[in-house]
């Protein structure tokens, strides 16, 4: 069993498509772990028990699910592209947060901002390394620098989700600069 192919595929409907096995998210994205368990099942492409599901849970290198205290329900940490309120955590960030992406967004990016697109909301990370894995995921990394600092002073509110990305609902061009780092463009600020 190819636990790394299982998880995509839990992920995809803890977060995106929960029809796709015939089950359906509470308003805070919980799914019962017993439904997402025969829903998975029944799909005919994976097989999964109890047992297999919680070492998914404990081995994701990204950490984005979390069981409930006593197992019985299940969610993604975030990442979310259907209207759920996964009760997020409001934050102070740090001065400096980060956002990779790949180089065919800096245009766009550059013109308007970081925006959430698909999901709820814009993904930061909290460290250069972060970003760059993030941002090589779409081609060749770009990875920006967010004045998270002067954000949140200015009155913007983020969030800290369990498995540490923080979270907020865009991010203003004004805030943002491309980082000054080996696979990333010198230097060019958004003004």
């Amino acid at each position: 069993m190819d636990l790394k192919k299982t998880s995509v595929f839990i992920s995809l409907i803890l977060r995106h498509k929960s029809e796709v096995i015939g089950i359906v998210l509470d308003c805070h994205g919980w799914a019962k772990v017993d439904e997402l368990i025969e829903g998975v099942n029944a799909s005919g492409k994976y097989s999964i028990d109890m047992p297999l599901l919680e070492e998914i849970v404990r081995t994701d290198d990204k950490q984005r699910y979390s069981f409930n205290e006593d197992k019985t329900k299940i969610r993604a940490n975030q990442g979310h592209s259907v209207k759920v309120e996964v009760e997020l955590k409001e934050a102070v960030p740090p001065e400096i947060l980060y956002h990779g992406t790949g180089e065919k967004y800096v245009d766009s990016i550059n013109t308007e901002g970081l925006k959430p697109k698909s999901r709820l909301y814009v993904h930061l990370s909290k460290d250069v390394e972060a970003a760059v894995t993030v941002g090589s995921r779409h081609g060749n990394p770009i990875v920006y620098t967010v004045a998270s600092g002067e954000m949140h002073r200015q009155g913007y509110t983020f969030y800290l989700s369990e498995n540490g990305v923080w979270l907020t609902k865009n991010v203003p061009v004004n805030f943002i600069k491309i980082a000054e780092i080996g696979t990333c463009k010198k230097d060019q600020r958004n003004e």
